[in-house]
C-alpha cells in the first residue's frame, strides 16, 4: 500500500471534519488494515480529549480532538457527558516523505 501524499492527506482531513466522531473513528479503523489506535480519549490539554490513529500502511497519523460538554442528568447530583469533535489533525509519519 502506498503512502498518502499531501493532497490525499488534505482530502482525508476535509472529509473527517464533516463527520461525527464515531463515523470518523469507524472510517479510520477500516482505512488501513495495518493501522491501530495509539491512544483513546487521552486528555493532553485541559478540557480536550485526543484520540490518535497510526495508519502505518498509509504513512499517516490522524488525531481527533474532542471537547467534553456536561449536561444536567435526571437528578441534580448527576451530569451527562457528551463529546463534540472540534479538531482533526492529519500529519505524515517520519518515514513518509511524500
Amino acid at each position: 500500500m502506498a503512502f498518502l501524499n499531501r493532497q490525499e492527506r488534505e482530502a482525508l482531513l476535509q472529509e473527517l471534519v464533516t463527520l461525527p466522531f464515531n463515523k470518523a473513528k469507524w472510517k479510520l479503523q477500516r482505512l488501513d488494515p495495518k493501522g491501530n489506535i495509539a491512544f483513546f480519549r487521552n486528555m493532553q490539554t485541559s478540557g480536550k480529549f485526543h484520540t490518535r490513529f497510526d495508519l502505518e500502511g498509509l504513512g499517516t497519523r490522524v488525531t481527533l480532538v474532542e471537547q467534553q460538554i456536561k449536561k444536567p442528568g435526571k437528578s441534580p447530583r448527576y451530569e451527562k457527558s457528551e463529546f463534540e469533535l472540534v479538531e482533526v489533525i492529519v500529519e505524515p509519519t517520519p518515514e513518509n516523505r511524500l
